[in-house]
C-alpha cells in the first residue's frame, strides 16, 4: 500500500496516549503515516515515543470556551490544509466537533469520528439542547462516524442525530480492544498479591470489591458508597477498593460521599495508579455503577484479569457482560440493586465462580487488541479504495 496520511486527534494527550496506545503504531507499519494531534502535555512527548509517529500540539479545551474553540479551529484549518491528510479520525467530544467542522472547511476527503460515550445524556435544559445542536454538526461534518458498541448506535439513531448510513460499529465494539497478554493475571504470583494486600492491610481472607475510575458522580459513586457502607455494617470480611482520580470541579462527589470514604475503614482509596493490574489481581469482582458510557475499557480490562463483573444495564456494560455468566447487570442509580448485588457475589460462591471462570475467555475471545486494530486497518482500506472493494 502507498502510504496514505491519517490524523488520528483526541482533545487532551491523556486520551491519545492512553485510548489509542499500540494502535497508532499499528496504522504506522501498515502503510500509513500518523500523525497524532492533540492539547500540548508531557503526554503528547509519550506518544511520539512509545508510538513512533509525528505529534503536533493544538490547544483544546475541554470545556465551552467561544474565543478559545474559535482559535482551535481556525489552528486546526490551518494545519490540515498544510498536511492535506486523506483521513481524519477524531475521539472524544470537543475533539471531534473542532476536528470534524476544521476537516470539511479544509478539504479533507474522509472525516472519521469515533464515538466513545455521549455526556450529554445526563445534560438537562438549555445545555442539553445546546449538546444536542453541537452533536449534530460534529455528525453532519463527518462522512463515517463510528460508535463503540451497538447500544450507543441505538441511541444515536433513536436521538436521530444523522443519516443511518454515516454509522457503524466496527468489530465488536470498543475503540482500541485489550492487551490480553498484558492484561493477565497469570503475571501475578500469590507473593505479589500477598503483599499488596499486606500493604493496604486487607486480610487473606477478605473479599474485594473494585472499582477502577474517575471518582465523580455519573460513575455511580455516590450510590455505591452508599450500598457498600451499608453492606459493610452487616459484613466484616469486605472491602472496598477505589482506584482513580477524584475531580473536584466537573461533576463532583457528595459531601457525605467523601466523607464515608475518608472515614469508612472497610473503603481503601489508592487514587490514581499507573498500572491497575496489580489491584484487579488482589481483587474478586468490579464494581462499575456508572450512568453512560461508551465501550468501558475498566471492564474489559477487569474480564481480562478474570474478575467478574457489576455493572448497570448501560450501552456498552451490558455487550460486555452477559447477565449470570460473566457477572451481574443491575438498574442504573439503585442503591438497593448495588447493595444485593454485592451479597450475591459474597454468598452465591457456585454462581460466583462459575462467573469468575468465563471472565477471561469472554474477553479473549471477542475484544483481544489485534482484532479491533484490524478492523479498523480495514475500514480505512475500504474508505480509500471504494472501487478495489466493490470489484471483491
Amino acid at each position: 500500500m502507498i502510504d496514505h496520511k491519517l490524523i488520528r486527534i483526541t482533545t487532551v494527550p491523556q486520551s491519545l496516549r492512553g485510548l489509542l496506545k499500540g494502535q497508532l503504531k499499528f496504522m504506522s507499519e501498515n502503510g500509513f503515516d500518523v500523525i497524532g494531534v492533540s492539547s500540548p502535555g508531557d503526554a503528547l512527548e509519550d506518544v511520539k515515543k512509545n508510538e513512533g509517529i509525528r505529534v503536533r500540539a493544538l490547544q483544546m479545551t475541554r470545556s465551552i470556551s467561544i474565543f478559545q474553540d474559535l482559535k482551535s479551529l481556525f489552528n486546526l484549518f490551518i494545519f490540515f490544509k498544510k498536511e492535506k491528510p486523506q483521513i481524519v479520525h477524531s475521539h472524544t467530544p470537543k475533539a471531534g466537533t473542532l476536528s470534524m467542522l476544521a476537516a470539511k472547511l479544509a478539504g479533507v476527503p474522509y472525516r472519521l469520528h469515533t464515538i466513545a460515550g455521549l455526556p450529554l445524556l445526563e445534560a438537562k435544559g438549555k445545555k442539553r439542547l445546546l449538546l444536542d445542536i453541537v452533536e449534530k454538526i460534529t455528525y453532519a461534518c463527518a462522512t463515517h462516524i463510528y460508535p463503540n458498541s451497538v447500544g450507543l448506535k441505538d441511541i444515536i439513531l433513536k436521538a436521530n442525530y444523522t443519516n443511518p448510513k454515516k454509522l457503524k460499529v466496527l468489530a465488536n465494539g470498543s475503540s482500541n480492544g485489550i492487551n490480553t497478554a498484558y492484561f493477565d493475571p497469570n503475571l501475578y504470583s500469590s507473593f505479589d498479591r500477598t503483599e499488596l494486600r499486606n500493604k493496604l492491610q486487607i486480610a487473606s481472607d477478605d473479599f474485594i470489591f473494585i472499582f477502577v475510575g474517575r471518582l465523580v458522580a455519573d460513575k455511580g459513586i455516590n450510590e455505591l458508597i452508599a450500598a457498600f457502607t451499608n453492606f459493610s455494617k452487616t459484613n466484616d470480611n469486605v472491602k472496598l477498593l477505589l482506584v482513580g482520580p477524584y475531580e473536584e470541579v466537573m461533576d463532583p462527589l457528595y459531601p457525605e460521599t467523601i466523607s464515608q470514604i475518608n472515614t469508612n475503614s472497610a473503603i481503601i482509596s489508592v487514587g490514581v495508579q499507573a498500572d491497575v493490574r496489580p489491584y484487579f489481581a488482589i481483587a474478586d469482582s468490579l464494581v462499575f455503577p456508572s450512568y453512560r458510557e461508551g465501550f468501558p475499557n475498566v471492564v474489559m480490562q477487569a474480564g481480562a484479569m478474570g474478575l467478574p463483573s457489576i455493572v448497570t444495564n448501560i450501552n456498552g456494560c451490558n455487550e460486555i457482560i452477559t447477565h449470570l455468566s460473566n457477572g451481574l447487570i443491575i438498574p442504573v442509580k439503585n442503591i438497593e440493586a448495588i447493595e444485593n448485588s454485592m451479597s450475591f457475589m459474597l454468598f452465591e460462591k457456585n454462581k460466583y465462580n462459575l462467573m469468575k471462570g468465563n471472565s477471561r475467555e469472554f474477553i479473549v475471545g471477542r475484544y483481544n487488541q489485534h482484532m479491533v486494530w484490524k478492523a479498523i486497518l480495514n475500514e480505512y482500506e475500504k474508505i480509500l479504495n471504494p472501487i478495489s472493494n466493490e470489484e471483491l
